[in-house]
């Protein structure tokens, strides 16, 4: 079976929510990140949290087959060690992706998951949830390619930078807010650009440029 769409896919991954007062989990997305990816130029697709575990990288390996995603987005929700379905799945894309040199996204947690699995660390910072910060960039030259102000919903950040990553952007307190690969179409934000209203044309245009490679 071969994909038929001519817009580019996108794999989303999703939060773990249990279901107080049910024997239930259940995968969530928050509709606002389906919007900004639409508005990016995308089709979302989500990454079912249980598919590994339920049919082994065998079974993953034949469900994106089947998608053939033209770019892998990280998306927020959950600590990173506070959900191992998630944090497996998430290990699984990361090295598919390095793998065929897929572009990838990393929003908020997506960031932290995308720099523990090539050997950084996180810390904890304070002052992070629920407001907003002044970006300052690695090169100011480029001011006009960020958006100038984002928002923060966090308690973890990156402390060591992974191997193979620059940081790009950081709060005003020197936490890293944005990091990009060195050869990879990887990039990753501490913030949430679906959360924003209007969209920043900046984050779109980020986006875009990914999926090119650049």
């Amino acid at each position: 079976m071969n994909r038929k769409t001519t817009t580019p896919v996108a794999l989303v991954t999703q939060r773990v929510d249990p279901v107080s007062g049910r024997v239930e989990i259940r995968d969530a997305l928050d509709q606002r990140l389906v919007e900004w990816l639409s508005a990016a130029g995308f089709l979302s697709f989500p990454m079912p949290n249980a598919l590994l575990g339920a049919t082994g990288a065998d079974g993953v390996a034949e469900w994106l087959r089947v998608l053939q995603p033209d770019i892998l987005v990280l998306s927020g929700g959950n600590d990173v060690g506070e959900q191992p379905a998630r944090d497996a799945t998430e290990r699984h894309l990361l090295s598919w992706a390095q793998e065929r040199r897929l572009p990838a996204l990393g929003i908020c947690r997506g960031m932290q998951m995308m720099a523990v699995w090539a050997g950084g660390t996180l810390g904890r910072v304070s002052g992070h949830v629920g407001v907003r910060h002044q970006l300052k960039l690695r090169e100011e030259k480029q001011r006009s390619d960020w958006p100038e102000v984002v928002n923060s919903y966090h308690n973890w950040g990156v402390g060591n930078i992974p191997r193979g990553f620059v940081p790009q952007a950081w709060a005003e307190d020197g936490s890293v807010e944005a990091m990009r690969h060195k050869t990879l179409p990887w990039e990753a934000w501490m913030w949430h650009p679906e959360r924003e209203e209007p969209f920043n044309n900046a984050d779109v245009n980020r986006i875009e440029r990914l999926l090119d490679g650049k």
